[in-house]
């Protein structure tokens, strides 16, 4: 079985700090079920490919070799040494143990930090053909692409050749995301598509995934047929871990604003709209050479949750109306279990962002993040006040939807916007207009960044404003 992930990120050699595995040798690691090769087919500056081909040995796993009396096998003829199944996501735990985990030594800010990534996974058992594939991993921001395994299976045949099963599929997936969730995303899913694992499942099983899935899992569409399969259909477990997903994630606690909250993410979610909200952020602040951020408006966490990985952001402020979000932000940041330096970092304060805060003054930097639109336009102007007159950042982060790019929305009327708290949205004439004004009434400059891939004729689906404030 092989599993190949690839970069275009400059260098991309830097993918073997992330890996822990060097570019320029051949690595092989003994495992229970045979042996685990690493090399790089590809190794340039810019493009990197890492290879995983696992030898599975089928005589050693039927008579129980390496300590396993029982075997993991019941017979010596079948596809488990040659297809994608539970015996690949044991070994992306075993020898890429510190990638998935998110750390590098060498590379520590790139190990959080999204990378162009394609990852292809070669005789991949698909027990609800393509359409599954497409339904557990679009949802995360892949491209898909699926196509017949050429992998003849033994026994089946079509006339007087063998052919390949319509059960097989080679898969390649197309994404920008940090390397540790991309290889969470195949930990968890390979076995899921499978519908099989080769090892006992029980109590620990429910705590992998609830570590490999907890930040991913909660909020995706299929996580109750994702939770069954993954624990082989034990219900007792599934129950379990549905249960932990959802504290996770504060379902109960924000039931109000889920279909709103659905509406919206429906839209965005194919082109990875929210992350690429974030990574724009972050970046832009990064670039501000700032140590401490207020996240105005900051909801569940999200953008917090991104700056963390980030040793430049020493103190981080959340800021909401809602007592109730910033209940699900603590449960989501984790800051309950958090270690002491980490949950140091991090500040979440009640309060409005219309009536000045004297907590928020004196910061190097804030973020409003998809936060104005929800402002009635009457009340934008004691915003402008609270913080571009007393609070003063230095730098001010502002995104906010495009409306012109609406219309490329699917299923959204022309006369909806992208959620129904939305008091308006702007066009980008509307938007550079308001910032513009801010800018120049209150001594800072403005530039602006497009997010998203833009349409040429209706833009890109969200703007952004920088301000810098003028010395």
């Amino acid at each position: 079985m092989l599993l190949t992930i690839a970069t275009t990120h400059r260098p991309a050699t830097d993918l073997g700090f992330l890996l822990h595995k060097n570019p320029a040798r051949a690595q092989t690691f003994d495992l229970a079920f045979g042996k685990a090769h690493v090399f790089y087919p590809e190794a340039s500056e810019d493009r990197c490919e890492a290879a995983l081909l696992l030898d599975v040995d089928p005589v050693g796993l039927v008579r129980g070799s390496g300590g396993n009396r029982r075997g993991l096998l019941t017979e010596y003829i079948s596809d488990r040494p040659y297809v994608a199944s539970s015996f690949l996501s044991v070994a992306i735990a075993r020898v890429f143990g510190s990638a998935l985990g998110g750390r590098s030594k060498e590379r520590p800010e790139l190990a959080a930090t999204p990378l162009p990534l394609v990852a292809t996974v070669a005789a991949l058992p698909c027990r609800g053909g393509e359409a599954a594939v497409r339904r557990l991993f679009e949802p995360l921001g892949y491209c898909v692409r699926v196509e017949p395994s050429e992998e003849l299976i033994a026994g089946e045949t079509d006339g007087e050749r063998p052919a390949a099963s319509s059960r097989y599929r080679n898969v390649a997936l197309e994404a920008r995301l940090p390397l540790r969730d991309l290889l969470a995303h195949l930990y968890v899913l390979i076995p899921v598509l499978d519908n099989d694992k080769h090892y006992w499942v029980g109590e620990a099983e429910v705590e992998k995934l609830i570590a490999r899935g907890g930040d991913w899992l909660a909020a995706h569409p299929e996580r109750t047929f994702i939770t069954r399969r993954y624990l082989k259909q034990q219900p007792r477990l599934a129950t379990e871990a549905l249960r932990r997903l959802a504290d996770e994630e504060g379902d109960a606690a924000d039931a109000e604003a889920a279909p709103g909250r659905d509406r919206e993410h429906a839209l965005e979610a194919p082109a990875r709209l929210n992350d690429q909200r974030m990574d724009a952020v972050v970046a832009a602040l990064h670039a501000a050479g700032t140590a401490d951020v207020v996240d105005l408006g900051c909801g569940e966490g999200k953008l917090i949750k991104a700056l963390l990985p980030h040793a430049q952001f020493m103190h981080i402020v959340g800021v909401d109306a809602s007592v109730r979000t910033l209940e699900i932000a603590a449960r989501r940041l984790k800051l309950a279990r958090a270690p002491d330096a980490e949950r140091g970092r991090v500040t979440l304060l009640h309060g409005a962002l219309t009536y000045r805060d004297r907590r928020l003054e004196g910061f190097g930097a804030a973020a409003l993040v998809e936060v104005i639109e929800h402002l009635e336009p009457g009340r934008l102007r004691a915003l402008e006040h609270a913080l571009f007159r007393f609070a003063k950042p230095k730098t001010v982060v502002v995104t906010t939807p495009n409306r012109e790019y609406n219309a490329l929305f699917p299923g959204l009327p022309a006369d909806r916007l992208r959620h129904p708290d939305h008091r308006f949205e702007w066009t980008r004439a509307e938007f550079a207009a308001w910032a513009g004004a801010v800018a120049e009434a209150w001594n800072y400059t403005v530039a602006y960044q497009s997010i998203g891939e833009a349409d040429a004729t209706h833009g890109p689906p969200t703007q952004m404003a920088v301000f810098s404030r003028c010395a």
